[in-house]
């Protein structure tokens, strides 16, 4: 087994062992007791809906690799070790820096414990196994605390975080959060790019879609493609908790963000949230997704997690990419050294929970055989279809997967230093055709950067 090492904060909470058991509201036969959301929150056609975009599929073998760079020293009252939960691309960002071929800048969340937002440059990247070989991005705007005390970060446990800029109809940046456990509360929000005064808004309900399946990854939908979703600029925002809490695969849906003139008061509820990836139902008022193995994505296990997404596109082709650290072969709840830790095991006479092992494999969760960084790519054209109500929100599968452990630098998880996720947030240039994705604690604690360039 090559888990050598575990996050061992991310899953600390579990030990009441919530997340494996099976809640009534979790079981197939009940669901058809239960008017779905789906079904409650299902749109009319919209008669303005453009027609889904012809064109090829982007596929693993277009993605060239570039290299990666390091990130710089900590700034304002953070810094970019255990860092990797959001991360988004600013066109208008470092203007000196565009004759490198790397135009641009890079907006994104820093240390797991304060998640505050810093802009740095983007230098260009190098291909090599050796750390001193890479350049280091330079901060343009220190670390700020981008939701102003929307989202009170010391309280939460084990928070979650989306960050993606959009320039419709004015430039904004837009932030997702989240926590290891909640029902329905707000979650998203936006802010200006001017980090010493970024003027949040927010916090917002995501329509009557469970946290645990809207608040993490956050990404552009490119014109085209919105406008056959519904008419007006487009985010997408998703979640894949692990556990079968978000239902059995990733979750992903579409929504116009809240109007800059006139946004609503903090607390209010956002319309019109579409379904492009829900592989499950949404019962009405029930924090966790009714799902059964026939709803499931293909190689489903309950310790992957997915925490980075981009709708790629390169002229007429396109695919919607999430990243993150799959769980391969057999998998268990319990311990990363392989105990296993049966949910009822505490309610038997007499109890016959195992013992717990020393540190640093004494926290509790989801484990594997072994574990990849991975990259699925899905085909647009169904997830816009699911938006439309034209295909269930389970039916899309990934046609395409790329493995990254051959780019990483530190392709092992670690307990010892809490490295329970491979690979983190995801950017997309979408002009130059740039990806960028973070690797997380590979230098030292800090994480890096890699770049994929789509040649087609």
């Amino acid at each position: 087994m090559r888990v050598k090492k575990s996050l061992a904060v991310s899953f600390m909470v579990l030990v009441l062992c919530i997340s494996c058991q099976a809640s009534p509201s979790n079981t197939p036969e009940n669901s058809a007791d239960h008017q779905t959301s789906q079904e409650a929150l299902a749109e009319e056609s919209d008669p303005r809906q453009a027609p889904i975009p012809a064109g090829s599929l982007i596929r693993p073998d277009d993605l060239v690799y570039r290299g990666f760079f390091r990130l710089p020293s900590g700034s304002g009252e953070s810094n970019w070790e255990y860092s990797g939960q959001g991360l988004t691309y600013y066109p208008g960002g470092d203007p000196a820096g565009e004759a490198d071929g790397f135009p641009g800048s890079l907006f994104g969340f820093g240390h797991d414990h304060q998640l505050q937002v810093s802009e740095i440059s983007i230098p260009a990247p190098v291909i090599s196994g050796n750390l001193a070989d890479a350049p280091t991005a330079a901060t343009l705007q220190a670390f700020t605390d981008l939701t102003e005390g929307v989202f009170p970060i010391e309280q939460m446990t084990l928070p979650r975080a989306g960050l993606a800029y959009l320039s419709h109809p004015e430039p904004r940046l837009h932030f997702t959060f989240g926590q290891h456990f909640q029902d329905f509360e707000p979650s998203h929000g936006w802010a200006g790019l001017d980090l010493s005064q970024p003027d949040a808004r927010g916090a917002w309900l995501f329509g009557e879609y469970s946290n645990y399946v809207t608040n993490d990854y956050l990404f552009e939908i490119p014109s085209s493609w919105a406008e056959a979703i519904t008419p007006g600029p487009m985010l997408a925002s998703g979640r894949a908790r692990e556990g079968l809490w978000s239902g059995r695969g990733p979750a992903l849906f579409a929504y116009n963000p809240a109007g800059v003139g006139n946004p609503p008061v903090p607390g209010e509820t956002l319309s019109g949230i579409l379904p492009l990836l829900l592989y499950g139902e949404q019962l009405l008022g029930q924090p966790d997704i009714v799902s059964d193995p026939s709803q499931s994505v293909i190689d489903y296990h309950e310790a992957d997690h997915w925490w980075g997404g981009a709708w790629l596109t390169a002229g007429d082709a396109a695919a919607v990419v999430l990243a993150g650290t799959k769980a391969v072969g057999e998998e268990w709840y319990g311990f990363a050294n392989g105990v296993v830790w049966e949910h009822d095991c505490a309610g038997s006479q007499p109890p016959t929970c195992p013992d717990v092992p020393e540190w640093p494999f004494d926290d509790r969760g989801f484990w594997a055989e072994d574990f990849q960084a991975q990259m699925i790519f899905f085909d647009p054209a169904e997830l816009a279809a699911v938006a439309r109500g034209e295909m269930d929100s389970w039916v899309p599968q990934p046609y395409a997967t790329l493995v990254l452990d051959q780019y990483l630098l530190a392709p092992e998880l670690d307990p010892a230093i809490y490295k329970r996720d491979l690979v983190g947030a995801m950017a997309f240039d979408r002009e130059n055709g740039l990806i960028y994705l973070t690797e997380r604690l590979a230098d030292e604690y800090k994480s890096l950067i890699h770049v994929w360039e789509i040649d087609r």
